[in-house]
């Protein structure tokens, strides 16, 4: 394979892995709240690199939230069992702030937030 097969092959590769944490991560709910946490915008960014680390930027709704002890574990499980994940790194971060403006529509639906 050359270095171009390769690079299309690692970019499919991370792709693929993108979507599986994505569908795993619309599995996790604030326990508090009946969205979970991708449609909350909770994600703030999903770094995946072709061999299969991940690196998981995410926020809490508040920093005295109830789900602080429970969630990230949660979520590093998730993802770390998905096939092809060879390591999964939960970064909590608090800049920028979490706003209801970071969630997606389906989840202001939801909750009678559609204005």
């Amino acid at each position: 394979m050359d270095a171009i097969e390769q690079k299309v092959a690692d970019a499919a590769k991370v792709q693929d892995l993108e979507a599986q944490i994505i569908a795993a991560l619309k599995t996790c709910y604030d326990p508090e709240i009946p969205v979970d946490i991708y449609e909350l915008g909770l994600i703030y960014g999903i770094d995946v690199d072709p061999s299969g680390n991940v690196l998981l930027r995410m926020t809490l709704t508040s920093p005295m939230c109830p789900a602080a002890e429970s969630l990230p574990p949660e979520v590093q499980r998730k993802v770390a069992a998905i096939p092809g994940v060879t390591s999964a790194k939960i970064d909590i971060v608090w800049e920028p702030v979490w706003t209801m403006d970071r969630m997606s529509e389906a989840a202001r639906v939801k909750l009678g937030l559609d204005y």
